[in-house]
């Protein structure tokens, strides 16, 4: 099996510039020395953005996740965020985590359809994300303020490097940092998980699950900008979506969730605009930008 094929080599270079290829070419020695520490068998490996996913059993025959990232502290704030959250039934359970490998290894969730083209059960979203933010915080989770850094930065190393630039000022793209800048300083803080898109959420055997944190301490209200925009880029109006959300979960603060939908407009419309150009939801997306 072909544990990193040329088009996830790509996806890692474009994230993290080519000073990644020698992780990528080492991919195969780690992988054969953590599963046999971990005793598992790879059974196949899944596409990121930010490292490899393998899809693994281990010696009992469960489903089992190593996932590997060449950004260390990647792993090690995914793995401080899932010990914050043990034992809450509505986010993934973590088995074991290697800081050094940048590997942490978790349960496997079956069926595990992402939400993606799924109906989203807004009584269990409302669930999660209580159960997400009840916690209030993980040693080694840094601010949402710091994570903003990277997103924007990242971002405009994009925008120079895509056809986005043709389409966006980049002016505008300061203006939305500057916005969630602003946002990321004021309002309540829990542990975020800062990644919830709904391809990070899948069905579990009793509903739906959270995996892949990019966790940070900030806003509850970042964690619902995926999911207000979701109905949108089906054609319903954002007004609708946000009041669909707060009528589900009443402590969510609509205002702010609008607020930040306004603030990362721009960075939602990023891969539409590099993967096919302008199209109604982009253009909806950037008029709503600051």
């Amino acid at each position: 099996m072909i544990l990193l094929d040329e088009a996830a080599r790509a996806r890692l270079v474009d994230r993290f510039g080519p000073e990644v290829s020698p992780w990528c070419d080492a991919l195969p020695s780690l992988v054969d020395s953590l599963t046999a520490r971990w005793g598992l068998e790879v059974v196949s490996a899944l596409a990121g953005n930010t490292g490899r996913t393998l899809m693994c059993r281990d010696r009992a025959g469960r489903s089992v996740v190593l996932k590997l990232t060449p950004q260390l502290d990647i792993a090690a704030t995914e793995a401080a965020a899932l010990r914050a959250w043990a034992g809450l039934p509505r986010v993934v359970r973590l088995l074991d985590a290697d800081y050094e490998a940048g590997a942490v290894l978790l349960e496997g969730i079956e069926p595990g359809t992402q939400m993606v083209n799924e109906e989203v059960p807004l009584g269990e979203l409302a669930e999660l994300l209580t159960q997400l933010h009840s916690v209030p915080g993980a040693d080694g989770v840094p601010a949402i303020a710091e994570r903003l850094v990277g997103f924007f930065d990242l971002a405009e190393r994009r925008w120079r490097e895509s056809v986005v630039k043709d389409y966006v000022p980049l002016g505008v793209l300061h203006r939305s940092r500057a916005a969630a800048t602003e946002l990321a300083t004021g309002g309540p803080t829990a542990l975020v998980h800062g990644d919830l898109h709904p391809a990070n959420v899948l069905r579990g055997p009793d509903g739906i699950v959270a995996i892949d944190p990019r966790p940070c301490v900030g806003d509850p209200a970042f964690d619902a900008v995926d999911w207000a925009f979701l109905p949108v880029s089906r054609g319903q109006h954002l007004d609708d979506s946000i009041a669909a959300l707060g009528a589900a979960l009443p402590e969510l603060d609509t205002d702010r969730v609008r607020g930040w939908c306004e603030a990362l407009a721009v960075i939602v419309a990023f891969s539409p605009l590099r993967r096919e150009g302008p199209t109604p939801y982009t253009d909806m997306l950037l008029q709503m930008t600051p």
